[in-house]
């Protein structure tokens, strides 16, 4: 049986998730606090692992009831505890000396700032699945594997890429419940540079993303209309939600059907 197994937020895009036992949907149909806030630099452009890989040496832990972060950069023993929605210019400082370069932090509540904005729903993939992938690349585990994907929802209970399940040949979105939630699945995530480097020192794997397309496509389930693959560098599932949904809560062990 297909159960939720983790729930991962990534308050601040880019830096460290936290997982929690329940999650609200917003009328979005974004997870709340998922992506709430993102640094940005003077051009106004996402200060990420994709445009700054010095970006994944921060360490960050986040306490959302009392709406905290604890910062944590390399090469210092120190950590230093901010509030999330009363010190953003104090956090902006500190990552910017971090960095060398000026940053703002900006905060959105109502959808974040997800890299799929026609889909800013939570990205879906298997526990099986990053089992699966971790085995093709030696030296990464299954968690360091997780923490590259940085999928919101993890499904065990399933085989591998049971979550290809999730979408369709065309536009035409295949609908599923997480307990007592609709949800709707899109596509299958085009993955970027991202996955591709240590997420804690940013180093980059040799031919990771040739290695993962090869791989990818010779244990494509033979089910799997690839009609929304136009390569293989794709994994998790990008989802919406119906305006009905807003409000609900998702919770850990609720049973996922199509």
């Amino acid at each position: 049986m297909a159960y939720l197994a983790k729930i991962l937020l990534y308050p601040i895009k880019s830096l460290d998730g936290v997982e929690v036992e329940k999650s609200t949907i917003l009328s979005s149909s974004a997870l709340r606090h998922d992506r709430e806030f993102a640094f940005v630099d003077a051009q106004n452009r996402f200060v990420n692992g994709k445009r700054y890989p010095q970006i994944l040496m921060l360490r960050s832990e986040f306490f959302l009831e009392q709406r905290l972060v604890k910062l944590k950069f390399p090469g210092k023993n120190s950590e230093q505890v901010f509030h999330l929605d009363e010190e953003h210019s104090a956090i902006a400082a500190t990552v910017s000396d971090f960095l060398g370069f000026p940053v703002q932090l900006q905060q959105n509540t109502a959808m974040g700032f997800p890299d799929d904005t026609d889909s800013p729903g939570a990205t879906i993939i298997s526990t099986a699945t990053l089992t699966e992938v971790a085995s093709w690349f030696s030296g990464i585990s299954v968690d360091e594997m997780r923490r590259r994907i940085r999928a919101n929802l993890e499904i065990d209970g399933v085989p591998a890429f049971w979550e290809d399940r999730l979408f369709a040949a065309g536009s035409e979105p295949v609908a599923f419940t997480v307990g007592d939630v609709k949800f709707l699945g899109i596509n299958p995530c085009q993955r970027c540079v991202v996955p591709t480097r240590d997420s804690y020192s940013g180093e980059v794997y040799p031919n990771f993303q040739k290695i993962f397309g090869q791989k990818r496509q010779a244990t494509m389930p033979i089910w799997v209309n690839t009609a929304q693959f136009n390569h293989f560098y794709r994994l998790g599932i990008n989802t919406r939600v119906p305006v009905t949904e807003a409000g609900k809560m998702i919770t850990l062990g609720s049973k996922i059907e199509i």
